[in-house]
């Protein structure tokens, strides 16, 4: 078994070869199961991060690891020079489960969001007759997309900018939730209107109910690319597939990741109408490794496990019940605890001392969960977690939560 002593050694090396660019907590995890995760001393943990939603299914799901392997031993990669017999069903079965028209696959969020920007100008000067190099993408302020440049151009976190300029021109910013400053905010040379369902990294914002219907009805009326990205909240994290469904609209592009492959295998997706990614044409886009085999099988067997186990459902039974008692639970740190599913963020006071020292803490009782936008304790935990394991968590979360 190895021992505190090197387990500080393994923090050290990774402190003196990698780049600083995180500050994790100080657990080194090497197994995980369910929605239970070990470290290197062997001590047990409940993942409530869900690798910020990337491991619905569980951490290293018995079907879809089998898929993986069975596809390992058959073929990884072909690159889209030619084709393979995975991507078709991957295709078909992707549209089904969420009632679009064709797919972009990509690897990483940020790449998806990336490629769903470079349909949308090129479909405002092939289709919409923006003049060349004019069009705009409306985003919204404590936005998180991505880290490339381009995406990082665009937010609002000084932090995600700072040094990194000069960035990409034709994105205007306007507030989240605010569909009178969307109206005001287009013009003719708007291609497109992006944004997040529910804000994740912004600490689980939740637009006022029927904004989404009332965007979908501006970009109709002037029209303008309604794109989503639920590269976090898709795939069952709000109890529905893609979070648009709980007000009953269809983005023109909806971006996927994460729990695309349960957490086994980078893999991401744009969502289209033709209309939209049938400007594409061979040589404008692509990927090595978009589309291969191996990620096919393994989005496929994630896809499954997430309608065939009930997934979905799952989410707005446990998380229902978890936000429930979260607002129940009396403590002068406490100033708002807000969720969809089992995508729920707790907010506390300022003047708490921010949410990392909670996060520490509730380290130490076996609970592993993130700080976002400071004052916020994200809870996220795998689809598949039951009621019994939510109790031993809230006994978790009441404790330190009431602590001085």
């Amino acid at each position: 078994m190895t021992g505190m002593n090197d387990t500080q050694h393994l923090i050290e090396v990774e402190n003196k070869y990698g780049a600083h660019n995180y500050k994790p907590l100080d657990v080194i995890l090497c197994r995980g199961e369910g929605i239970w995760v070990w470290d290197v001393n062997d001590k047990k943990y409940m993942d409530c991060l869900s690798s910020y939603s990337a491991v619905n299914q569980g951490h290293c799901h018995p079907k879809i690891k089998e898929a993986m392997i069975e596809q390992l031993n058959k073929l990884t990669l072909t690159s889209r020079a030619f084709r393979n017999d995975q991507l078709g069903h991957f295709y078909e079965e992707l549209c089904e489960l969420t009632n679009s028209h064709t797919v972009l696959p990509m690897n990483s969020g940020a790449e998806a969001v990336e490629t769903a920007i470079k349909a949308v100008r090129k479909w405002a000067y092939k289709v919409k007759k923006v003049e060349p190099d004019k069009a705009e993408i409306i985003t919204c302020a404590n936005n998180f997309h991505g880290r490339t440049l381009t995406i990082v151009g665009f937010s609002t976190e000084e932090q995600y900018r700072d040094g990194f300029g000069p960035f990409t021109p034709g994105f205007k910013t306007i507030p989240y939730g605010d569909i009178d400053a969307l109206e005001k905010a287009i013009t003719p040379d708007t291609a497109g209107f992006l944004a997040e369902p529910i804000q994740g990294e912004a600490g689980i914002i939740i637009p006022p109910a029927g904004y989404l219907k009332a965007v979908r009805q501006i970009c109709t009326k002037n029209n303008v690319i309604m794109l989503l990205d639920e590269i976090q909240t898709g795939l069952g994290r709000t109890g529905k597939m893609l979070a648009e469904e709980h007000e009953g609209i269809e983005a023109d592009m909806s971006l996927i990741g994460k729990a695309l492959s349960g957490g086994f295998y980078p893999i991401s997706a744009v969502l289209a109408n033709e209309e939209v990614l049938g400007v594409f044409m061979p040589g404008d886009h692509g990927s090595t490794f978009g589309g291969n085999p191996l990620a096919c099988a393994v989005g496929r067997a994630a896809l499954k496990v997430l309608t065939e186990e009930g997934l979905l459902e799952n989410a707005v039974v446990q998380g229902d019940y978890f936000l429930s008692k979260l607002q129940e639970i009396k403590s002068s740190h406490i100033k708002e605890v807000r969720g969809k599913g089992l995508f729920i963020g707790v907010e506390l006071f300022p003047e708490s001392g921010g949410a990392r020292r909670f996060c520490e803490m509730l380290m130490d009782e076996g609970l592993l969960c993130k700080e976002t936008h400071e004052h916020v304790i994200r809870f996220a935990p795998p689809l598949i977690i039951q009621r019994e394991e939510i109790d031993w968590a809230l006994e978790r979360i009441e404790r330190v939560l009431q602590c001085d």
